[in-house]
Order: C-alpha cells, then sequence, then structure tokens
C-alpha cells in the first residue's frame, strides 16, 4: 500500500494522521471502500468522515464503515444556538456517534455560545473561527507555541 510507504519514507506515526472522507466519496463503492478502510486502519491511520449530514446521511453505513470520528457539517453549527432544530440535530448526531464508539468534531465554530452549547452536547473537538482564523506559515509557528485554553462547557 503506497500509505504505508509514505509513512515509512516521512516518518510520520500512523495514529498521528487522520484522513477525512465525505459522505459522498464513501458511498461511492461500499464494498471496496470498506476493504480500503480497513487496510488504512490496520496499519493505524484514523478515519474521520467529514461535513456529516450533509451528504447521503445513510446511518446504515456507520456500522460498516471502520471510522473513529464523525464531523459535524457548520451547517448545523452556524444557527445552534438560535434554532432549535440545529440544536436538536447536533445533540443527536453527537449522541449517536458516542454510542458507536466514535469521536465528535464541530466544524464552523465561531462564537462562545456555539462552543459552550456543543461542549453540553459532549461534542470532543471545535474547529472553526473561535478557536483561530488562518494564520500564515510565519504566524504558525507563534500559534503552536501558545498554551490555549478552552472554556469547558
Amino acid at each position: 500500500m503506497q500509505l504505508s510507504s509514505i509513512l515509512k519514507e516521512s516518518g510520520v506515526i500512523p495514529d498521528n494522521l487522520e484522513l477525512e472522507l465525505t459522505e459522498s466519496c464513501l458511498m461511492e463503492s461500499t464494498e471496496s471502500v470498506i476493504n480500503k478502510l480497513n487496510e488504512i486502519k490496520n496499519i493505524g491511520v484514523k478515519i474521520a468522515i467529514d461535513d456529516f449530514g450533509t451528504g447521503y446521511s445513510s446511518l446504515g453505513y456507520l456500522k460498516h464503515f471502520p471510522v473513529d470520528r464523525l464531523k459535524i457539517d457548520r451547517c448545523f453549527v452556524s444557527d445552534i444556538s438560535h434554532t432549535a432544530s440545529d440544536s436538536t440535530i447536533t445533540q443527536a448526531i453527537i449522541i449517536m456517534a458516542k454510542s458507536l464508539g466514535l469521536e465528535v468534531t464541530a466544524e464552523g465554530v465561531e462564537s462562545e455560545e456555539q462552543l459552550h452549547i456543543l461542549l453540553e452536547h459532549g461534542c470532543d473537538e471545535i474547529q472553526g473561527y473561535f478557536y483561530s482564523r488562518p494564520v500564515s506559515t510565519d504566524a504558525l509557528e507563534d500559534f503552536l507555541s501558545k498554551e490555549r485554553q478552552l472554556p469547558r462547557g
């Protein structure tokens, strides 16, 4: 497998790599996709489903695909503090993922209010402008050297 060779050549520890796949990518050819994902998992690489809830959203495939994480699309997060249905859907995704032993990341978090709601729902990680806007390569080292603590729900 080419991924194994790349990991050996680069010295990257497989457990430090997480591949993100969209729902639609997973649905193209399920049997061959499951086989490939199992190969990837067997070498220690983690797998995430990106933009969960916006593609096929067939819950049946979650029991077949060897994934580690669901990433909740920002379309559910953006109005989470103002729209009961977005909050309910987000909470349901988190509960479902946790019951399947999956980690959950919310994308597009821009406010402390969104963060607190997600933490109350049990979300594991966030991505978005609340934490940081994109930074240049020059500013990255400085950014990473600062200790940051997010508020806890």
